[in-house]
């Protein structure tokens, strides 16, 4: 590859490159209408679209174990007060908070089923809390309000005050009309209302006020799915939740009372757990009260029938051996006592009952087992408090607490023979001490006995005081479960929509679309355009000239002294003419230009005779023959041709001579014109004749130029049987009509001798795509026009 070629293609690429731009360019009007178009679009959907904006609030849930140094709970902590429900996970508490049940009890609060709008004429804005009227709904049948939407009865009215005391409700959908009083109970389709003022005077300018029932189910359904709630870190509990509205108050309200009823709830099953071990302690001290009265009853009577007074002294020496053994001895039968209860409370209770915590069991095992229990109770109950007993969820809480309500039971049930052992062990201990008092009287014994059971129901009687103080107590400090980080807050520049994104849009598609339409019509078409197309399907046959495209209102006929840019364009044509006529040697009248097309519409007739009216012009005799037997279109510039005698009539009858066919053209005094005369049967024969040759012969002696305008060469073969006495053949194309395909018939028609010293002809042509482009257009000498004319001009194209 030579080293000229390398530094000649990036021009070529470069040139290429400026002519696809300037394709597009050609259509700068598309561009500057679909902009505007767009823009105004934009513009308008930014006015009539209402804002949304942004509305968050932060929390953060606390660990409810209180275990930590710094929490607010842990001046409680040493008295077991927060140790009976165990932190749930982070993902459970943004389950809740996302929860049906806590949505519903927000849009309850608020009465956000009812709604009040200000009606312009463009929008509607929401006024919330600014609204002049307050609708209060005693009653509010909720399948009839479904009804009625479902309908179109209507579920939207206008108030219309009509003085300070009455008023009219009107239907929006079907325009009843229901006169009220301000205060009074009203009656509508589905609800019992009444109507009152809350004090905010209406504007004189502003629109009607009107008040929308929507079904409660809908306003859960809208905005528990607008609500969002995210984990800030995972590392952390710290949760933000964000509700986009176009009404900042009632966004902040909304996750203000969300929040509020969050931690209600929390409060909620807090306390149940305490109440649960309040009912359980107050069971016990009844049951232990009535046994330390019967103990204490019995020891009465013991001293009295053995007028006892203080056997305490007789025997201190062996009581102080065994005091050791004999509060181990209360120790355990607390244990074992509160083992028996727990063990009667679980056998007798049922799943859905929280266990009794912190009553003072030694076991640390059995506590924290306890714990987790209580915990899937409570976790089991909120799920299901927004749920059914299908849900997965439940079914697999139900299990856990199954399994974990046998673990506590065999915990406490080994505990039990634990302490029975223990209990054991320290009754041997206690006989090798009683071996030792063996002198004591028998009475003795049997006080101590009695003693002793009163020295435990008593111990056992006051821990049980002890902790309901402590239960109680526990009721009253319940906190919060969510510590509020910041109270709901709005931005003050809307989320959506975006100004300069939505303009940004526009002005993007107000290109795009032009382009997009400008590249499919370029891609979708497979119609010769310009002359590039027909030079990069064949190489063999020149182009001698293009005809540009003339509107409807102009003449398709050249006149005398015509400076049109048609005319203009057959002079050229003609000059080129004069350097491809060199192969007729010196011949310098009789040539014979014969005008034919791949197929009908193409532009011959058009050609032909424009282009012998300017060699008229010329002060040339020109004649044009009209040779297309089959389908004659001479007569379309000349009237009467059709009447005339033409070349069929010469070819047919040896009688008819040359000068009984000639006819002066009524467009120039110097063209004559042959018509084709009657239509025959058989026009190829005819034309095959030698009388063809001959009637060419004599027309040669008179006239410079003859023209012969033949049948298109691709439908029929009329024009290749008499191309062998053409001088040159100017084969028509033209732009927007012949496909590109249809070019190689031509060259393949010259390849083969079917056609000889061809030449297109592109007839048709825009003016963007004439010669060089319309920049070096045929305008030369005529007045420039306007910017707003040329670009009136050029937006009629599309």
């Amino acid at each position: 590859m030579s080293q000229q070629s390398i530094q000649n293609r990036p021009q070529e690429d470069q040139i290429n490159l400026r002519e696809e731009i300037e394709k597009y360019l050609y259509y700068w009007p598309w561009f500057v209408m679909g902009v505007i178009l767009c823009l105004l679009i934009g513009v308008s959907y930014l006015k009539l679209t209402t804002s949304q904006y942004s509305t968050t609030a932060s929390i953060i849930i606390k660990d409810e174990k209180g275990k930590g140094p710094t929490s607010e709970m842990a001046a409680f902590t040493d008295l077991g007060l927060l140790s009976g429900m165990g932190a749930s996970s982070i993902e459970n508490e943004i389950g809740i908070l996302k929860s049906k049940t806590l949505m519903t009890q927000t849009i309850k609060a608020l009465n956000l089923n009812i709604n009040y709008f200000e009606e312009e004429s463009l929008k509607t804005k929401e006024l919330y809390t600014k609204t002049p009227f307050k609708v209060v709904a005693l009653q509010l049948n909720e399948k009839d309000l479904v009804h009625a939407i479902n309908e179109g009865l209507g579920n939207t009215y206008y108030i219309i005050p009509k003085s300070d005391e009455y008023f009219h409700l009107i239907n929006v959908e079907t325009g009843e009309e229901i006169e009220g009083k301000f205060g009074v109970t009203l009656e509508i389709d589905f609800a019992t209302i009444i109507v009152e003022k809350t004090g905010i005077n209406q504007e004189q300018d502003a629109g009607k006020i009107a008040v929308r029932f929507s079904p409660m189910e809908s306003v859960i359904a809208k905005y528990r799915g607008a609500v969002q709630v995210n984990l800030t870190d995972k590392n952390s509990s710290l949760l933000q939740l964000n509700l986009v509205d176009p009404v900042k108050e009632k966004a902040q309200d909304i996750l203000d009372q969300l929040i509020l009823e969050y931690n209600q709830q929390a409060i909620e099953d807090k306390n149940l757990v305490a109440s649960n071990t309040a009912k359980f302690i107050d069971e016990r001290l009844a049951i232990i009260n009535q046994e330390l009265d019967s103990v204490e009853v019995g020891k009465e009577e013991f001293k009295e029938s053995n007028q006892l007074t203080n056997i305490e002294v007789e025997s201190e020496q062996f009581i102080e051996n065994a005091s050791d053994y004999k509060k181990q001895q209360q120790e355990v039968g607390t244990q074992l006592e509160l083992a028996n209860a727990m063990i009667t409370y679980l056998e007798t209770g049922t799943n859905s009952d929280l266990l009794p915590a912190n009553l003072g069991i030694q076991e640390d095992g059995v506590n924290d087992i306890i714990k987790e229990y209580n915990t899937l109770v409570l976790e089991r109950n909120r799920v299901l408090s927004g749920s059914t007993e299908e849900n997965p969820v439940v079914l697999r809480l139900n299990s856990q607490i199954n399994q974990m309500r046998a673990n506590v039971l065999q915990s406490l049930e080994r505990m039990r023979n634990n302490f029975r052992i223990a209990q054991e062990d320290l009754d041997r201990q206690m006989a090798v001490i009683g071996s030792q008092i063996s002198s004591v009287p028998a009475k003795e014994r049997q006080y101590r006995g009695i003693e002793r059971q009163q020295s435990i129901k008593e111990a056992l009687y006051l821990f049980l005081l002890e902790k309901r103080e402590e239960n109680s107590l526990s009721l009253a400090v319940t906190a919060p479960k969510a510590k509020i980080v910041d109270n709901a807050y709005s931005g003050n520049k809307p989320v959506s929509p975006k100004s300069k994104i939505i303009l940004l849009a526009a002005l993007i598609l107000g290109l795009l679309i032009p382009f997009l339409i400008i590249y499919l019509k370029n891609l979708l078409n497979n119609k010769v355009t310009d002359r590039t197309d027909i030079e990069s399907a064949t190489k063999t046959i020149p182009i001698v000239g293009e005809i540009p495209r003339i509107s409807r209102k102009e003449n398709d006929l050249i006149a005398v002294n015509d400076r049109s840019v048609l005319s203009e364009a057959f002079r050229i044509m003609v000059t080129n003419l004069q350097y491809l006529l060199v192969s007729a040697g010196d011949k310098d009248k009789g040539i014979k230009l014969f005008v034919t097309s791949t197929v009908k519409g193409e532009g011959k007739t058009f050609t032909a005779f424009n282009l012998a009216i300017t060699f008229a012009n010329m002060g040339k005799r020109v004649i044009i023959v009209g040779a297309d037997l089959r389908n004659p279109q001479l007569q379309r510039y000349e009237s009467n041709a059709r009447q005339y005698s033409g070349v069929s009539d010469y070819l047919y009858n040896d009688k008819v001579k040359l000068q009984d066919i000639i006819a002066q053209s009524k467009a120039n005094a110097k063209l004559d014109l042959i018509a084709s005369g009657n239509i025959p049967p058989n026009p190829s024969e005819l034309l095959r004749s030698d009388r063809m040759g001959y009637l060419l012969k004599e027309l040669e002696e008179i006239y410079d130029y003859i023209i012969v305008d033949t049948a298109p060469a691709m439908l029929v073969a009329d024009t290749f049987l008499i191309n062998k006495y053409a001088d040159l053949t100017l084969y028509v194309v033209r732009a927007g009509y012949t496909e590109k395909k249809l070019l190689g018939f031509a060259e393949d028609s010259k390849n083969e001798g079917k056609l000889h010293d061809v030449s297109f002809v592109l007839n048709d042509v825009e003016l963007a795509n004439f010669g060089y482009g319309n920049k070096y257009g045929y305008a030369y000498g005529e007045e420039k026009k306007s910017f707003f004319r040329r670009l009136k001009d050029k937006a009629a194209i599309f």
